[in-house]
């Protein structure tokens, strides 16, 4: 974990990490820029905390949640009696950030008339309340963000080219998840600890072939939609390995077949063992004892005998047991894949995997 608070290792962040040490301590103007859910606001805190000012207050506000006719009243206050519901006077955020930072998030949500205001500050470092009667000098330290590409929003004319340029003194980007490769690993068993801990129950490891399906995914929530599923599997997986099968439908249904996943990167001997899953192989061992009591595991002359190699042989017995399912569940898949002790996803996958066999 790198001091920000941002984990990862990719090539993507280690310049975004270097930028951000050299201009930290200055008072230069930030635009953050990067997809929802890529951890804008936790780079902007960064940029505070190791800033000259971090002992002064920093004080965001997310321009789009607030509507644009109340939007000036937030971030320069009014004078009792400006407007109908005005009934005391009240400081804005700019005066409350005086001396620190003040973090203009989704800034492109601004209505253009309100961006003339800003760029007022950024030029004059003063503020005007509204009902006001004159100028208010603030020292404030502006860092903005936003998820969209405010340079075709300038050619677009929804905002003004030359806040544009005062903002973008110093441009961070935050790459999305899905560029990341390795850092999908890496966030995924760091939200699993955490989420474990805060249960109280043992640490969950990923087996490979789950590891190879989030690598896979394209993440369009980013890391706010890892953090979410590895919350969801903390609570639903039973063992101590979460497996393939224990990802949600949306993540499976959405990558390719097992043969076509990525491969695993290069791992250290710990991240290594965090990716192993020896847990699940306890049970198996257990089902296979109790079944030798029932019947007669094949042995290699019973693939000499049907001359069929171990492949050919495994994919045999598969097939068997996926129609005996499905007759017996009158081609409900829901209730063949409960009989087989997979889910349904499997199931449907399985089938198609052998269609595919069918048509070679």
């Amino acid at each position: 974990m790198n001091r920000t608070g941002i984990i990862g290792e990719s090539s993507s962040l280690t310049e975004v990490f270097r930028v951000l040490t050299k201009v930290a301590p200055t008072d230069s103007t930030v635009l953050v820029t990067g997809e929802s859910g890529t951890g804008k606001e936790l780079l902007v805190r960064a940029l505070h905390a190791a800033s000259q000012r971090s002992d002064k207050p920093f004080v965001p506000i997310n321009c789009g949640a607030i509507p644009h006719e109340l939007l000036e009243s937030e971030l320069f206050g009014h004078e009792k009696g400006a407007f109908t519901h005005a009934i005391r006077t009240k400081p804005g955020r700019f005066e409350l950030a005086d001396g620190g930072t003040i973090f203009l998030d989704e800034i492109g949500e601004m209505d253009i008339s309100l961006q003339v205001k800003i760029l007022r500050v950024l030029q004059e470092k003063e503020i005007e309340r509204v009902g006001g009667s004159g100028p208010r000098k603030v020292d404030v330290r502006i860092i903005a963000a936003t998820n969209r590409d405010l340079e075709r929003e300038v050619a677009l004319g929804h905002f003004r080219e030359d806040l544009y340029y005062r903002l973008n003194v110093i441009p961070l980007h935050l790459p999305p998840l899905r560029e990341r490769g390795k850092d999908i690993l890496l966030l995924a068993r760091h939200f699993l600890r955490h989420f474990c801990e805060r249960r109280k129950r043992p640490p969950l490891a990923l087996a490979s072939e789950a590891a190879r399906v989030l690598l896979a995914y394209s993440w369009p929530g980013n890391v706010r939609e890892l953090e979410n599923f590895m919350e969801r599997l903390s609570i639903l997986v039973d063992g101590t390995v979460v497996l393939r099968d224990d990802l949600p439908a949306k993540i499976l249904d959405a990558v390719a077949e097992l043969d076509a996943l990525p491969e695993l990167p290069d791992l250290d001997a710990k991240e290594a063992k965090d990716l192993s899953a020896p847990a699940p192989e306890a049970p198996q061992t257990i089902a296979r004892n109790a079944a030798d009591a029932v019947f007669s595991w094949p042995t290699l002359e019973d693939l000499k005998r049907y001359d069929m190699g171990l492949r050919e042989f495994l994919e045999a017995m598969e097939d068997r047991l996926l129609d005996e399912a499905l007759s017996l569940a009158d081609g409900v898949k829901n209730q063949a894949a409960e009989m087989l002790g997979i889910k349904r996803t499997t199931l449907i996958e399985k089938l198609k995997k052998r269609e595919g066999r069918g048509e070679e």
